[in-house]
């Protein structure tokens, strides 16, 4: 298994792409820690990967607590001894709203979740990578990382910084033998778009129909490539930013 005795946390794992990563990482013998603010999802996940005979425990995080991540990355060091792998997916999405609608406490909202957040943590995990010889960092941005009117002004800003955040920590911190990467979901059948992609006339089904896959993407479909970059198959693929959108993009 690709992850036998690895130890890895994925935040934002209580649901959607989150959730079929952590499974996915059990599954192959990572012990993982599901990270969340909804105590009973979390455990839901937790007792799916116990029962599949993996590894797990739930550690209730507001990934925007600077208090909060200490206590995360401590009680995996506390349980596990080590940290191997970290994928940042905790997201929110943002309204529609252009500049003049946007109220200062969204965009404070969308950016403290979406790229503070990541910074943060990382900030904390590295330092333990680095000492332990290396590991793997998966930052979950967004088909909006790359382009306009695919998120709110909120939104397309925070996932566009976190993907040159991804960049400039892989140049920063590449050569302490951990690989720092970015998937780019496209339009993915999760909570977050179940409200537009209910409306088959909206823009955003036009274009999936008009798109290479037809469709829209699966969470496990993103966390297989979450798996992928998070394995020791990418060691040698840094910064980079895989998109993972059925051809969404493409035009």
């Amino acid at each position: 298994m690709r992850f036998q005795d690895k130890v890895a946390i994925v935040t934002g794992s209580t649901k959607g792409i989150g959730s079929a990563t952590a499974k996915l990482l059990a599954a192959e013998g990572a012990k993982v820690v599901i990270v969340g603010t909804t105590e009973e999802a979390g455990n839901a996940v937790v007792a799916e990967i116990l029962a599949a005979g993996g590894e797990a425990f739930f550690q209730k995080t507001n990934v925007t607590s600077g208090t909060e991540l200490d206590a995360l990355v401590q009680a995996a060091l506390d349980k596990y001894g080590r940290i191997d792998i970290l994928v940042n997916n905790a997201g929110v999405g943002g309204s529609l709203a252009n500049m003049d609608q946007i109220t200062d406490e969204e965009w404070d909202k969308v950016l403290a979740t979406n790229l503070t957040a990541p910074f943060q943590i990382m900030k904390r995990v590295i330092p333990v990578m680095e000492k332990a010889g290396g590991g793997s960092i998966v930052n979950v941005a967004s088909m909006a990382s790359t382009g306009a009117g695919r998120g709110g002004i909120a939104y397309t800003s925070a996932k566009h910084g976190l993907l040159g955040l991804t960049r400039q920590i892989s140049l920063d911190h590449g050569h302490g033998g951990i690989h720092i990467n970015a998937v780019l979901p496209g339009p993915i059948d999760t909570q977050m778009i179940a409200r537009v992609l209910a409306m088959p006339q909206h823009p955003l089904n036009m274009k999936i129909k008009m798109s290479p896959a037809g469709r829209p993407g699966q969470p496990e479909e993103v966390a297989k490539a979450i798996l992928f970059l998070a394995s020791d198959d990418s060691a040698y693929i840094q910064g980079a930013a895989l998109a993972v959108d059925g051809g969404y993009t493409i035009f």
